[in-house]
């Protein structure tokens, strides 16, 4: 059992792929089996479930630096960014990240068919070409490789600008400080760096946003969904829960508890620990650090000599994806480091 930040965690050595499945801890994994547990024994109603999710959208609004009446719960990012592009007006222009995650771009392509326009940039370009215009959709952090997005251009876009601005930070919140009320929209997923089970997601709505179409409204998302179960007419809640799905329980109850813990601990500390691991794994492949805690190492062999080497990591776009979070320790970077010394052509990105 490894203790960081105060938690326990049953994490392997040489776990560093965060960036595909956060290992909770070890007091998240307990919650989540008791309430299977009880399950399979009768002991729940819906209604018991109504702390956690509570629990977990205010955290996750702490976590970005919003309130929790702007916070709408679903199941994955690509569903509630969907809600945003399929809210777009027809012929709408749309300016994305080349290479960018793919849960990003699919549901603004797939209203083509009514001349939403995508086109996508290099991320280093998205500010300078956002004024061109009508919404910048983008990952805070790359998935494929760590780059981190210009917040504070996009930012003084969504201030000077008519361009609106939608940021997915499934892969930056819960290791990289971060303020962004100002957003029109911010997405995230639960199950990686937030450590809790996949199912859970999470949809910050700005109240100058335009209004988006609550497309799979249901009576959780009703002003009060236990008096709203049958009949007309629609009588949706008056503030972002009008965009709720019908939360997954078990997912809920994870990120309750692994979402609290992570809105009272320093952001700042995580990064500086997070990324300064993966600096120094830069640095002893001899390159510059990126301030980022995922690392793209490109290397046809690297996959297959980590594993070998007992380092859990991803192969994304070619290329040799390692991240590393608030468990990690020196001796994972060390362990990865001596699975690709001495190796020609080594870079990372």
């Amino acid at each position: 059992m490894r203790e960081a930040f105060g938690a326990g965690f049953d994490v392997p050595d040489g776990y560093l792929n965060t960036a595909s499945i956060g290992v909770p801890p070890a007091e998240v994994a307990r919650a989540v089996a008791e309430a299977v547990r009880r399950w399979g024994s009768g002991l729940d109603g819906p209604e018991d479930f109504e702390p956690a999710v509570a629990t977990a959208r205010a955290a996750f609004a702490r976590l970005i630096g919003t309130t929790a009446d702007r916070v709408a719960i679903g199941t994955t990012a690509s569903q509630l960014i969907g809600l945003v592009a399929a809210s777009l007006p027809d012929g709408a222009r749309v300016l994305v990240a080349e290479g960018d995650f793919t849960s990003v771009l699919y549901p603004f392509a797939a209203q083509q068919d009514r001349g939403v326009q995508v086109t996508a940039v290099d991320l280093e370009q998205v500010p300078a070409r956002a004024a061109e215009h009508d919404v910048v959709a983008v990952s805070v952090v790359q998935s494929a490789d760590g780059r981190i997005a210009d917040l504070d251009a996009l930012r003084e876009v969504a201030a000077t600008t008519s361009t609106r601005v939608l940021l997915d930070a499934t892969q930056a919140v819960g290791w990289l400080p971060l303020r962004l009320d100002w957003a029109d929209w911010v997405v995230s997923a639960a199950y990686k760096w937030l450590l809790a089970p996949r199912g859970a997601a999470w949809l910050a709505v700005h109240p100058d946003a335009p209004p988006l179409r609550p497309s799979s409204a249901n009576w959780y998302a009703a002003d009060d969904p236990w008096a709203s179960t049958y009949g007309l007419p629609m009588r949706l809640a008056g503030d972002a829960r009008a965009l709720d799905l019908s939360p997954t329980w078990f997912a809920q109850v994870g990120a309750a508890v692994a979402l609290e813990w992570l809105a009272g601990l320093d952001m700042a500390e995580v990064a500086a620990h997070c990324a300064g691991l993966a600096d120094e794994f830069r640095a002893a492949l001899g390159m510059p650090p990126a301030g980022s805690a995922i690392v793209s190492v490109q290397d046809p062999g690297a996959v297959a000599k980590l594993t070998e080497a007992g380092v859990a990591c991803a192969a994304r776009a070619g290329r040799a994806r390692l991240s590393f979070h608030l468990y990690n320790t020196r001796a994972d970077v060390e362990r990865a480091v001596r699975a690709l010394g001495g190796t020609s052509g080594v870079s990372v990105s």
